[in-house]
């Protein structure tokens, strides 16, 4: 693209991008854990920089400037995808700027956009670590910005300069060219990337210093490219000057403080609340010491006396299963000859499944004849067979101590409906009972007449595991507070109400049934698995679901297909159900989808649905999440259907945010218990898909070889 000089650049921001000499060691990669008041890693006020958080790293940051009717407040979640790649996404209440003409008037607007930065190179002895990212890149683009940035660190990287140039906002004052013309400056539809304004219009510089007084203290300084036109235009803030400046205080690893003087005529705070996906909470973990393998005495191996004696073969499976107990683990069937054993195992507390394996090999070596060199440990996951491990007791006593690298390479991982002839179920195997009770939140974000809106109560779930892969499971809620109710109806779409009635399922204060139903889980093949489920499905949809999921031990990738009969529940969400019309349309009967998944390697996992959704429309969505080995899952997933933007209404098309926190990080002990968090737009009725439980990828997946592998290093644990 053509650049086009309009005036000599201000002295100051064209210090910015000189890298000078180099006054120290290299701060390798550049890493902070401060946030700006855009809430993204950096070390300035509104700059950004070339700083990157440590990798894994999510944080919260609520930032907030002005007063009254002229509050501006922020709230970004970020998120180090990679060392070198950031993304963020932030919610908005810009206050006091004028109403936008063809947009309803408005005190606040509320906003959310998406942020992504991008480092190009590292930092070395003599050059500055460049980067190039993009504020407001998906959205109404009211904070719209491109820029490319410098930093480099000096004195012993306890100071970092930062400098470079930026477009839209950041290009807004003290312009020094162009690069061709950024279409107008009114917003955009929400939820579409604004492509045609990227790296479009006047070019600005901008520069900054961040100098780390003490461990806990740090100071910045900075010369801002953004005019903040719109708002001075609305009389919501006067701009003095350029420069702003900044105080941040570290209370702990997860909390900061920070304080800023911008515009030379406001004062503004905010606090970043930060955890690491990659970090446990408890160093070293709290769980108790697993057994030691007991290794065999000279020549025990050949003695086959006991083959004939009922007694000790009872006793053998009797210790242990009692051994197994003691872990978390129940011994759910077993087959026992004089040179193997073939045990089906059902974990109830180890979601690193190789711990569950190797706390099963070493009960084994200590409860099994001497004569059993074979074990093979099959996981079974509702009610069926999932993964098989093949491990030599001669190598489990050989390599004890040795790296865990060693054993994985000793063993081998198999598809567990292989086996011709599965072990003898144990007489407490089915039937059986579970239940829980506690409680439970459903919330509501991002709605622009109350950005929050909640329910919290009891919930009380159970399953009766009938006969292999049969389970009858329910749960019930009792609403205790919440404002769900509240939630305004859209207006009228063209789609059926499928998703966008949700507020008439929270009116009632009666017990409700959030579901009930019998599945069958199966495997009708090798590599093969299915399910069948009937009953009243999810909170708004009764009928019949049927899954078929092709997922090899060994591979990445796995294709399934899903169809669906339903139909709408009463809004009690108690045992009727309503008629399929609704004043927008009739709820069609039939859904489903075809799906394919990737593991496309480095903790990225990939999916790709393709089919018609609940109203009847026909798309896809797009998942990916990065997934760390110790269970936490962060990611993103974008619905596109044949519903126009308009038709869709607020936020074009469906999309949103999943986080997923194991219980174990936070608190030390192995449980397969699991936080899950999805962040979205409002409940809209394009691209809406059945919320039906137990879904075969996310049940089967994490005992496979593929997972099992990422995770080994817990086989010794």
């Amino acid at each position: 693209m053509t650049v086009i000089l309009k005036k000599s650049v201000n002295v100051v921001a064209a210090a910015a991008i000189l890298v000078g000499a180099p006054l120290s060691t290299v701060a390798d990669p550049l890493t902070t854990e401060r946030t700006n008041m855009y809430g993204t890693p950096g070390g300035l006020i509104d700059m950004p920089t070339s700083e990157m958080a440590p990798e894994g790293q999510l944080s919260t940051t609520v930032s907030a400037y002005g007063s009254g009717s002229n509050l501006t407040t922020r709230t970004t979640l970020s998120f180090q995808v990679l060392p070198n790649l950031s993304a963020s996404f932030r919610y908005s209440a810009v206050g006091g700027i004028l109403p936008i003409p063809g947009r309803p008037a408005f005190n606040t607007l509320h906003d959310r956009s998406f942020d992504i930065k991008y480092r190009l190179f590292n930092e070395t002895y003599y050059r500055p670590a460049v980067s190039i990212g993009m504020r407001d890149f998906i959205g109404t683009g009211i904070y719209g910005a491109e820029y490319l940035v410098a930093t480099k660190s000096f004195l012993d990287d306890k100071l970092r300069f930062s400098g470079g140039v930026g477009w839209g906002r950041l290009g807004s004052y003290a312009s020094f060219g162009s690069t061709g013309t950024r279409p107008n400056t009114r917003l955009g539809q929400g939820g579409v990337p604004t492509y045609d304004k990227w790296f479009r219009g006047d070019v600005a510089a901008f520069a900054g210093l961040s100098w780390q007084a003490t461990e806990r203290l740090a100071f910045g300084v900075e010369y801002s490219s953004d005019a903040y036109d719109r708002e001075v235009r609305s009389n919501a803030l006067t701009r003095r000057t350029p420069w702003n400046f900044g105080m941040s205080y570290r209370v702990s690893d997860a909390l900061t403080l920070n304080a800023y003087s911008i515009h030379g005529d406001e004062i503004g705070a905010s606090f970043t609340l930060a955890v690491n996906a990659r970090k446990p909470a408890v160093i070293g973990g709290a769980e108790a010491a697993p057994l030691p393998v007991a290794p065999r005495v000279a020549g025990s191996a050949s003695d086959l006396g006991w083959v004939v004696d009922e007694g000790r073969k009872a006793g053998a499976k009797g210790t242990l299963a009692q051994l197994l107990a003691r872990e978390g683990i129940v011994l759910h069937a077993m087959e026992l000859g004089p040179r193997s054993a073939h045990v089906q195992i059902r974990n109830n507390r180890y979601d690193i499944r190789a711990q569950a394996v190797g706390r099963t090999a070493r009960a084994m070596t200590r409860s099994l004849p001497a004569s059993v060199e074979t074990f093979t440990i099959t996981q079974m996951v509702d009610g069926i067979p999932t993964s098989a491990t093949t491990l030599s007791r001669s190598d489990l006593e050989r390599l004890e101590n040795a790296p865990a690298a060693e054993m994985l390479a000793a063993a081998r991982i198999t598809d567990g409906a292989a086996s011709a002839d599965a072990p003898t179920l144990l007489p407490d195997a089915y039937p059986r009972f579970e239940y829980g009770i506690g409680p439970y939140l459903r919330f509501s974000v991002f709605d622009p007449e109350n950005p929050l809106r909640y329910n919290a109560g009891i919930q009380a779930q159970a399953k009766y595991h009938i006969a292999p892969g049969w389970i009858a499971s329910g749960s019930v809620s009792q609403k205790v507070i919440g404002n769900l109710d509240s939630v305004s109806l859209p207006g009228a779409s063209g789609l059926p109400r499928v998703r966008s009635n949700v507020a008439l399922y929270n009116r009632t204060d009666e017990p409700t049934i959030d579901h009930l139903t019998l599945s069958k889980y199966g495997r009708p093949g090798r590599d093969f698995y299915s399910r069948v489920t009937v009953g009243y499905l999810e909170r708004m949809y009764a009928g019949l679901s049927g899954e078929i999921l092709w997922k090899p031990q060994n591979s990445r990738l796995a294709l399934g297909a899903e169809v669906n009969y339903v139909h709408p529940r009463d809004y009690d969400q108690q045992f009727g159900l309503r008629t399929r019309a609704t004043p927008t349309g009739v709820i069609p009967e039939w859904n489903g989808h075809v799906s394919a998944y990737y593991d496309v390697g480095y903790g990225f996992h990939t999916q790709l649905d393709v089919g018609q959704y609940l109203a009847g429309d026909f798309g896809a969505t797009l998942s990916v999440d990065r997934v760390f080995a110790n269970g936490w899952s962060i990611g993103a997933y974008a619905t596109k259907t044949d519903v126009s933007s308009a038709t869709f209404g607020e936020g074009s098309f469906d999309k949103g945010i999943r986080i997923e926190i194991p219980l174990s990080w936070g608190i030390g002990t192995p449980t397969l218990q699991k936080s899950k968090t999805v962040l979205k737009s409002l409940s809209r009725d394009g691209g809406a898909r059945l919320e039906v439980e137990g879904r075969l990828y996310d049940r089967v997946k994490d005992t496979h070889a593929t997972e099992m592998a990422k995770s080994w290093g817990k086989f010794w644990r």
